[in-house]
């Protein structure tokens, strides 16, 4: 059973700086594109960033210039730094993976969400 774990989130005040991570565990065979999605409340979940297994990286337009995806292929984790942070930042934020497994083959497992407010 694969499992994704985030960690990081907290309170943090607008202007400052946090920085999400998220680690996949289980028997896989790999690990192709892992991103952040994000879901504020009244809101549907919506992208931030996904970064593909050879490192290209995308970008919501209301988060480019501030906030950097990456991923460590041997710790099967994808990180999301975030800075100069802003109230509207506030909400869940999920990470995903497709990942490739003997049982499933392909399929885009979850976190289970970890909560971000920035206030003013």
């Amino acid at each position: 059973q694969v499992q994704l774990v985030e960690s990081g989130g907290g309170l943090v005040q607008a202007g400052g700086s946090l920085r999400l991570s998220c680690a996949a565990s289980g028997t896989m065979i790999g690990i192709n594109d892992m991103g952040w999605y994000r879901q504020a409340p009244g809101n549907q979940r919506e992208l931030v960033a996904t970064i593909t297994g050879g490192g290209v990286t995308n970008y919501a337009d209301s988060v480019k210039g501030r906030f950097t995806i990456s991923r460590d292929n041997v710790k099967k984790s994808v990180y999301l730094e975030m800075n100069s942070l802003e109230p509207e930042d506030t909400a869940v934020y999920y990470c995903n993976a497709d990942v490739l497994t003997y049982r499933a083959g392909w399929y885009r497992y979850w976190g289970q969400g970890t909560q971000v407010t920035v206030s003013s």
